[in-house]
């Protein structure tokens, strides 16, 4: 199991950012040793079901480890249920704001604003697909055991209805902000996705991530995506962000092929 993962210190960032007046409006960044510039980069949205009680720490484990690889990786903090304007919409209107503010700066920061891939865990998976729907520029979207179907979220109750606090009601209450954050009823064509799921989560059900791949491929037309799903067997949900455990050089593996570094350490 994973899950001290949320309780080991990481290794420390090189330096944070600030991309908004707001206490958690920042980001952690990391960047890889050695002189190849522009660094491709890596945008990682940490979940915790979008509640203020769990924040950033814990996603510093994969961060380092992917920056080892040669990668630069921007670990956001953002607004969430319990901070004062966190919650639908104003959560993902701080990824968008992080995202642009990187893009924006990335020549300041030696960052290849061309090779940017988004991650996301649990509940950062949905922001991760979230920002791939409005933001036609981002090319790589990995969810990792991502909550990415929110009307099943509230009809399984997950996380004792952690869907309704985050967008402020039911499906029959505040039917806009499920079709406007869902990914499953948002249309993801510009960039490649990566689902990826342990079978042995039991905080999000892997048939998420399936159902998800399964119902985007039957799409076509217009609508079609570029979607790809890797399910882990016997990994647990934190597995998957923990390089400790043996499910993470698959993760590795997906990054590094879909944006290989510039300079591999």
């Amino acid at each position: 199991m994973s899950e001290d993962i949320l309780s080991r210190q990481p290794p420390p960032a090189d330096f944070r950012l600030n991309y908004g007046p707001d206490a958690n409006q920042f980001m952690d960044m990391r960047t890889p040793a050695g002189k190849a510039k522009p660094h491709p980069l890596v945008i990682n949205i940490h979940g915790g079901f979008w509640r203020a009680k769990y924040n950033l720490e814990h996603a510093g484990h994969l961060c380092a480890a992917l920056t080892s690889k040669g990668f630069a990786t921007a670990n956001l903090e953002y607004r969430r249920v319990g901070n004062e304007g966190g919650a639908w919409p104003g959560t993902f209107a701080d990824i968008r704001s992080a995202y642009h503010f990187l893009v924006q700066n990335a020549p300041k920061h030696n960052l290849d604003a061309q090779k940017v891939t988004v991650i996301g865990h649990s509940a950062g998976g949905q922001l991760a697909l979230c920002l791939a729907a409005h933001e036609p520029q981002v090319k790589t979207a990995i969810s990792l055991a991502g909550v990415v179907d929110l009307r099943r979220a509230y009809q399984l109750h997950l996380s004792h209805d952690a869907v309704v606090e985050f967008l402020g009601g039911t499906p029959a209450e505040v039917p806009d902000h499920y079709r406007e954050a869902d990914p499953m009823q948002l249309s993801i064509t510009k960039a490649r996705q990566w689902l990826t799921h342990g079978t042995a989560d039991d905080t999000v059900p892997p048939a998420f991530s399936r159902d998800y791949v399964e119902f985007k491929r039957k799409r076509s037309g217009e609508n079609k995506e570029d979607v790809h799903l890797l399910e882990i067997p016997g990994a647990d949900h934190f597995d998957l962000i923990d390089p400790r455990s043996r499910a993470w050089k698959q993760i590795e593996s997906i990054v590094t092929n879909l944006a290989p570094a510039a300079n591999p350490l």
